[in-house]
């Protein structure tokens, strides 16, 4: 392949972007010392060439037949003409990815070519932000963990180290306008490319990164509009919402919080997870969840693009299968959701309880484990007075941050922890706590739920425990508990669960959405995560995904006979996900999304009809099993 030996000039590396009229620019500025090629053959070259192909492209792995996806260097790849007529349709928002950590390396080497990206200042600053989720929401194509990007081009202190694409996609569309999303859409059904839909990157599964993949970044869609009362379709009718695939919880809540009088939304825990776009689709669940079920269950109604180009509403009466099942049936597999419409309910006031165990408490790892079982074994009293807790658990620190009591007083969540407490006191388990009443659960939020830290590499899983399992069997699964956190001996205190208290069914007894009907009956969903060190080998990898799936979670599921797992938090890898991720409701939602997409436009791993689908040839190619 051709080099590109130019340079991005000062702060265009840190925008981790690089779009295709600044592509045409610099290939026209030979006098300028730019070692670039003229927009039309040399580009051609440098693209790899397009001409028509069948829709998939013959590959075989491992003795094993496949049709893939059309990728770089296919003779299918769109040709220049092609990318700059798609690149016109969306208004010159089509980039080309760079990504975020570039500007501490010399040159970035991408699929187009070599690139100088050293920038010091640009690179102190993507040092000191990597961490940041709000920062790395706002590239174009940046994913908050970085384990399914392939860990590619961190920001380091030796700007000699390589920096390539990784996992990330080769361009970005980076959507202003609902034609845009259709033009994405329609570019990747007509050329067989693979497709990506990025809002936030606010995923633990490598939804938003796709190797060689064209990415619609949904981002920019930030309207929010207020309903004094809905008028359906459906039998509801009371306030209401409407907002952009872009808008994040804590802006949503905000502006929630602002109207005359206060209203609530229910939202993720995390301010920064975007609310339209996977949260519903794949289920959604937050700190109101005990009062009025999970986040899908307050859908009315969606604008989106389907994967045949078209422009849909779906709701009670339109669409009504597309409807269902876009509220939990798993993100990015039925269309792109442009805009959702939500009920709110009045603010009330709440209340916040904060508990810790910690090294500072104790020193003594089963006084500590002790303390955790004491604290599980009264789960199920919290959830069935209504309350949510958001719980972490690693060796030797349980950091219960917050309880929260929507709609009740202090004495109120005191008397339904008091017995926890006394429990505590009971068998000499050192703790501390701190209560505080908050005027509304968005004063409570502000001050009390966290951003999560961005920039780590791990892996995901996780199990929901219901009543019955705690009831019955809590002493196993902090056994379980216990297996996450030190899964081998060579893995010693190396894993780490987030917990969340809530029981969906506790005021939503019956469903309306396509969620797991186990839900319904829940306790506590815990997510588990194991480290993966950077520059991990292919060898390592494939021995962590092992331990996550056969050893840590494993444990979990034995421990919880009763409960099942989330699509948007949990281990996509394993065995069964139909079941766990759906249980009942896979057949119909299987159903609709051949319906939908029947040719596989969209792909999220283990989402509704991908069975046939793989990632070959170590993690790059999307194939169907042939």
């Amino acid at each position: 392949m051709n080099s590109l030996n130019g340079t991005l000039g000062s702060g265009e590396s840190s925008a981790a972007m690089f779009s295709l009229t600044q592509l045409q620019y610099h290939l026209g500025q030979a006098t300028m010392g730019w070692n670039w090629f003229s927009i039309g053959a040399g580009l051609l070259t440098l693209l790899g060439g397009a001409r028509s192909s069948p829709p998939l492209v013959d590959r075989t792995w491992n003795g094993t037949e496949y049709g893939c996806k059309c990728y770089l260097g296919d003779d299918c790849w769109p040709s220049d003409d092609s990318w700059v007529g798609l690149n016109s349709t969306v208004d010159g928002n089509l980039v080309v990815t760079i990504p975020p950590g570039a500007a501490c390396h010399d040159t970035f080497e991408g699929p187009l070519g070599t690139v100088a990206t050293y920038d010091a200042a640009a690179c102190a600053d993507a040092t000191a932000m990597f961490a940041d989720e709000s920062w790395n929401v706002e590239k174009p194509a940046a994913a908050l963990w970085t384990y399914f990007t392939n860990d590619t081009c961190r920001p380091t202190l030796n700007p000699s180290e390589p920096c390539t694409l990784g996992n990330y996609g080769v361009y970005v569309i980076v959507a202003k306008t609902k034609d845009h999303i259709k033009a994405g859409v329609d570019f990747a059904r007509e050329n067989n490319l693979r497709l990506i839909i990025r809002n936030t990157g606010h995923d633990f599964i490598g939804r938003s990164t796709g190797w060689g993949a064209l990415v619609i970044n949904t981002h920019s869609f930030q309207d929010i509009e207020f309903i004094a009362e809905y008028s359906g379709p459906g039998d509801y009718h009371s306030q209401a919402v409407t907002i952009g695939a872009g808008v994040q919880g804590r802006a949503l809540l905000t502006k929630a919080h602002d109207q005359e009088p206060p209203v609530a939304v229910l939202t993720g825990e995390c301010p920064t997870v975007g609310v339209a776009g996977g949260l519903i689709q794949g289920g959604g669940h937050g700190p109101l969840t005990p009062t009025y079920g999970m986040t899908a269950d307050t859908a009315l109604s969606f604008d989106v693009v389907t994967a045949a180009g078209e422009f849909l509403t779906a709701n009670a009466d339109e669409n009504p299968d597309l409807f269902w099942a876009l509220k939990g049936g798993g993100p990015s597999a039925y269309a792109v959701v442009l805009s959702v419409t939500m009920k709110t309910f009045p603010e009330q006031a709440s209340t916040g309880t904060i508990i810790e165990i910690n090294s500072t408490h104790t020193t003594d790892p089963e006084v500590f484990w002790e303390g955790v079982r004491i604290f599980h074994k009264y789960s199920n009293r919290i959830v069935d007075a209504g309350l949510y807790a958001y719980f972490e658990l690693s060796e030797m620190r349980l950091h219960v941050k917050p309880i929260v009591g929507f709609k009740k007083e202090v004495a109120e969540t005191t008397s339904t922890l008091q017995p926890l407490f006394d429990e505590f006191k009971a068998n000499g388990i050192p703790y501390s706590t701190y209560e505080k009443y908050y005027p509304s659960l968005f004063d409570l939020y502000i001050d009390l739920f966290e951003d999560e830290e961005a920039g780590t590499s791990a892996l995901t899983g996780g199990w929901m425990f219901a009543h019955q399992d705690v009831e019955e069997n809590n002493d196993g699964i902090i056994e379980a508990f216990r297996t996450v956190m030190s899964p081998r001996e060579d893995l010693n205190s190396q894993g780490f669960i987030i917990g969340h208290l809530w029981d969906a069914g506790h005021s939503v007894s019956v469903s309306n959405s396509a969620t797991h009907p186990r839900f319904r009956n829940s306790t506590n969903f815990a997510i588990v995560a194991l480290p993966v060190p950077f520059g991990a080998t292919l060898a390592q990898k494939e021995d962590l995904q092992n331990v996550l799936t056969n050893i840590q979670d494993a444990a979990m599921k034995k421990a919880g006979p009763n409960g099942c797992a989330y699509i948007n938090e949990g281990d996509p890898t394993q065995p069964d996900w139909q079941d766990h991720f759906w249980g009942s409701e896979y057949p119909k939602l299987l159903e609709i999304r051949k319906k939908w997409d029947p040719n596989g436009v969209f792909y999220a791993i283990a989402t509704p009809g991908t069975e046939d689908w793989e990632v070959i040839e170590y993690g790059t190619r999307l194939c169907r099993k042939l």
